[in-house]
């Protein structure tokens, strides 16, 4: 049937569409996009683009929270580590101990306090209020707690103060002759 269209006609209409033969003897469609379809295909192409950069930038800013939180986590495990090996005597003495400090994290280089994530600590120690009055000469509740900005150049109503804290309990002669009475 299509050798008969062919040869009465070289335009046809099938239905929809216009065909008409090209020089090979082909049928070549004369139908094309209209700026409408054009236009809507750049919007949703548009919108798809769009959504993607928000996903990569959402990604790169909770990975880089994730690594604020990770360092600080470091900072407060390094300084327990090191309340750990302190003797009492230092513990209890004011200028041995420092109630604050502060630590530098930059990504992209060596810790050189030249730039990064700036994180300010506070050392805490007091008698628990909860021991009997026996333990109270012997024990103290160590308390560190860390502060840092989400980027420190920012302008100060964006700015997001995140801090982290940790606690734990010293004993003068050690934890077991406390804990197994």
């Amino acid at each position: 049937m299509l050798k008969k269209l062919r040869s009465n006609s070289s335009e046809q209409n099938f239905g929809w569409r216009r065909m008409k033969t090209n020089a090979r003897g082909g049928w070549v469609c004369r139908r094309a996009y209209t700026l409408v379809e054009t236009m809507t295909a750049v919007f949703v192409l548009a919108i798809m683009l769009m959504a993607l950069y928000v996903a990569i930038s959402t990604g790169f800013s909770v990975a880089s929270v994730s690594r604020d939180n990770l360092r600080a986590t470091q900072i407060l495990m390094q300084k327990m580590e090191a309340l750990r090996l302190y003797k009492w005597t230092q513990l209890t003495n004011a200028s041995y101990l420092k109630p604050t400090f502060a630590d530098w994290y930059d990504p992209s280089s060596t810790n050189t306090h030249s730039g990064g994530t700036l994180y300010t600590g506070v050392v805490t120690m007091e008698v628990p209020t909860d021991l009997p009055d026996a333990y109270k000469s012997s024990m103290r509740a160590v308390t560190v707690t860390l502060f840092w900005t989400n980027y420190p150049h920012k302008p100060a109503n964006t700015v997001i103060v995140r801090s982290r804290q940790m606690q734990t309990l010293v004993a003068r002669y050690g934890m077991q002759p406390y804990i197994f009475r």
